[in-house]
């Protein structure tokens, strides 16, 4: 399986050096030549197997220059049962209205980013050797919340590593800041940047592409790579969990296997819905794909609005503040493979959205998107009432983004009358966002810090994860806040780590 850049698919390159170097050097985003297809034999042992051997299975398809053996002692490590609380790694709970919630943040940070931050770390130094790079990796992380907290969780002390994470100074909930300015680990540092995390992401970009600054850190035995879901080794590991979904639904009586359903996923930068259309064109048996924002809704717009994508528009700052995005990465890899493997056509794409912030595509990848895919917002008001109704009706708690995405799915059916079984992305545990999930429920939280998961243990009846309240006591190490123009200059903190 070869790999190119989606603005410039003439260049081969295998898996390893695209996980090892994160991001093409022209600023694509590294993609599969081809999809490789499930099997009968692979479905029959996907079924057979526990997340673990599911996991491999799906990465085997994409990783072909690693071993079975290599990915196998990959996944069990990954997920191993001690850091997922249960060997039920992404378990499925069945609702009402064909609402199967697939509940992906049992891991160490309680956010799904942990499915694929967990694996990363292994894939990544195990890359490094197979390209024969001796320089130290330096990972950059650009932050909505759960990804820098998972990423310092996943690379904290890993050997020839270093890691950095930015995040917007006002855009995470406190429960992700405090997981990531407490974070342990002699490798590891972060930087609150001034401004959103457009910013923050548009600033690390940067970096990538400062040759002076390059040059610097490889000349003190160092390289850049990325742990972001524009890295093609962050978004592999995302695959598998849908195709595990599917298994789980067949083997329970819930779909009769090859019965289409539904996956709705609350989307900001889109590599995590990227992977369900990954999946489908795997084979799993996908109808729509749907894709919910919040108040932030460019994605919703590009799709039901012919086709533009214009990031000119007010950012908010929400009670789902992952989602909290208007340049959404990864949908560079869809254009990619909408338009046909057009590379001229991302190109141009791209050098339109950094010159006026917008694109349009043309009519004939609008009828592809059409027909794969359907989009719905929802502001902090509904998010709030589903949360509550949720739980009034179905005594099921969940946090601010599962919310958005479960009243798209409810506007989408009525709108429709699709009743296909749908499974929903569950993104982060609702301890993560306490003060939106209390008010939710009709308690409130006034101080910003530990106590928060106290008040909504009392108001669901249920213990907060078990890593959040570890929190408590602990003292932050990192309060460094710097101007999104001044990014350049944090670099100088990988010297001392």
């Amino acid at each position: 399986m070869d790999y190119v850049s989606t603005r410039n698919k003439e260049k081969k390159v295998p898996s390893a050096y695209a996980i090892a170097t994160g991001i093409a050097p022209d600023g694509g985003l590294y993609c599969p030549t081809s999809f490789p297809e499930l099997t009968k034999s692979d479905w029959d042992t996907l079924i057979a197997s526990d997340y673990k051997g599911r996991a491999a299975l799906v990465l085997g398809k994409f990783l072909t220059d690693f071993s079975a053996e290599e990915l196998k002692g990959f996944t069990e490590k990954a997920y191993a049962d001690e850091r997922w609380g249960s060997g039920n790694t992404a378990p499925v709970v069945s609702l009402a209205d064909g609402k199967h919630i697939l509940e992906l943040w049992h891991g160490p940070t309680c956010a799904f980013k942990d499915m694929a931050l967990q694996m990363l770390p292994h894939l990544l130094t195990a890359s490094l050797k197979k390209i024969g790079e001796e320089r130290t990796a330096c990972i950059l992380v650009a932050t909505s919340g759960d990804t820098g907290t998972a990423a310092l969780n996943g690379f904290a002390d890993v050997p020839g590593t270093k890691i950095m994470v930015y995040y917007p100074v006002h855009g995470v909930s406190p429960m992700q800041k405090l997981q990531m300015v407490t974070q342990e680990g002699k490798n590891v540092s972060v930087c609150a940047v001034n401004g959103n995390f457009d910013d923050a992401q548009s600033a690390l970009k940067r970096i990538f592409t400062d040759a002076p600054t390059i040059e610097k850190l490889s000349a003190q035995g160092m390289m850049l790579s990325s742990a972001n879901s524009i890295n093609w080794g962050r978004l592999a590991p995302q695959i598998a969990y849908y195709i595990s979904a599917y298994c789980d639904l067949a083997e329970r009586g819930m779909v009769t296997f090859g019965d289409k359903i539904n996956i709705c996923v609350p989307t900001g930068n889109f590599g995590n819905i990227l992977a369900a259309y990954i999946a489908k064109q795997m084979g799993l048996p996908v109808n729509k794909l749907i894709c919910a924002s919040n108040r932030n809704n460019v994605l919703t717009d590009f799709f039901k609005k012919g086709g533009t994508y214009d990031k000119n528009r007010p950012f908010y700052t929400t009670a789902s503040p992952s989602m909290d995005i208007l340049i959404s990465s990864n949908l560079e890899r869809l254009l990619y493979y909408i338009s046909g493997q057009n590379d001229e056509a991302v190109r141009n794409f791209m050098a339109q959205l950094a010159e006026g912030g917008r694109y349009t595509v043309s009519q004939e990848m609008q009828a592809a998107l059409d027909a794969l895919f359907d989009a719905g917002s929802c502001d902090d008001a509904r998010t709030k009432d589903t949360i509550r109704r949720l739980y009034e009706n179905e005594k099921y708690v969940c946090d601010t983004h599962t919310a958005v995405a479960v009243k798209v799915y409810e506007d989408y059916r009525a709108r429709t009358g699709d009743t296909t079984p749908t499974v929903i992305a569950s993104t982060a545990s609702p301890f993560k966002f306490c003060k939106a999930v209390a008010e939710a429920l009709g308690g409130t939280v006034e101080i910003e810090d530990v106590s928060q998961l106290d008040v909504l243990s009392r108001l669901c009846g249920q213990q907060p994860p078990k890593p959040l309240a570890s929190l408590r006591g602990k003292a932050p190490r990192f309060d460094r806040v710097v101007e999104k123009e001044d990014i350049l200059s944090t670099t100088d903190l990988l010297a001392e780590l």
